[in-house]
């Protein structure tokens, strides 16, 4: 692996996976914490119509892929703000128009030769310095929101009424999150693919939501364990010739079943302990 640092591609990746890191810890804690987890698919899903759109009228995939997210994300703010009862339902619609939009369009482009594979699975190993650049900015402009509202996402995530009387403006936070996991799903598409994003979005702060202390602490450790699993996972990709999306998604799932089942004996073994006592 250290002789593939000397590598261009590879030297890409591995900073592509430490810049999607910090999506991942800022904005999939905050994803978890307030269960946002299937509006997050959702908007996964549906940002690959954003793809067929760029491919299909010739525009820069990146920038179009969020423009499309975005609105996507902005509709199904609005229909669980409104409509709280049917909003699993639409959420699910929008989900798979999203999708079905984006296989239309990139069947009528004319010419089309982009791999399908790449967006539905990632191609990390593909990541251009314009790209590294991009996901760059995209990262700063998180790190700033969340600071800016750090405090009123902390409120909002623990209880929205009484945040609401505390002045918070929580119409205002129900839009910008999903916004902000819109910008970075488009972020880790180029890392692991529609398919497996939210894998990637979750299960780091899903772990460390149960050892830490504070929501600062959980986006932290968030952070370093999206790295670790990148890392790891472009290791094991190079060293066994496998995909590399896929690679990374894998070792997220070993470290969390693992986890979960060392606690679970854990927990057994205690109540033994203590029953015997």
């Amino acid at each position: 692996m250290l002789d593939a640092l000397h590598l261009q591609f590879m030297q890409h990746a591995v900073l592509a996976g430490l810049l999607a890191s910090v999506a991942c810890g800022l904005i999939g804690s905050l994803v978890v914490v307030n269960r946002l987890v299937f509006l997050s698919g959702g908007i996964a899903h549906a940002a690959y119509g954003g793809v067929g759109l760029a491919v299909f009228t010739g525009l820069p995939v990146m920038p179009t892929t969020i423009a499309f997210t975005l609105a996507a994300s902005g509709l199904m703010s609005a229909v669980t703000l409104k409509a709280r009862a049917r909003a699993d339902t639409v959420i699910g619609v929008l989900w798979a128009a999203g999708m079905a939009l984006g296989v239309i369009l990139l069947d009528l482009s004319p010419g089309y030769a982009v791999d399908l594979m790449s967006f539905l699975f990632g191609s990390i190993l593909t990541v251009s310095a314009t790209d590294l650049w991009f996901m760059a900015g995209l990262d700063a402009a998180l790190v700033v929101l969340v600071a800016v509202y750090y405090r009123d996402f902390l409120a909002v995530s623990f209880d929205p009424e009484f945040a609401r009387t505390r002045g918070v403006a929580v119409t205002l936070l129900h839009y910008l999150l999903p916004a902000m996991v819109a910008v970075s799903v488009v972020m880790i598409i180029r890392l692991v693919g529609l398919i497996l994003v939210i894998a990637l979005l979750t299960i780091p702060p899903f772990l460390a939501e149960r050892r830490a202390r504070s929501l600062k602490a959980v986006m932290l450790a968030s952070m370093l364990q999206s790295a670790v699993y990148c890392l790891a996972g472009l290791w094991l990709s190079f060293e066994f010739d496998l995909t590399s999306g896929a690679t990374i998604i894998a070792v997220a799932a070993g470290v969390f079943f693992l986890t979960l089942g060392a606690e679970r004996l854990f927990t057994r073994g205690a109540s033994r302990t203590g029953g015997g006592a």
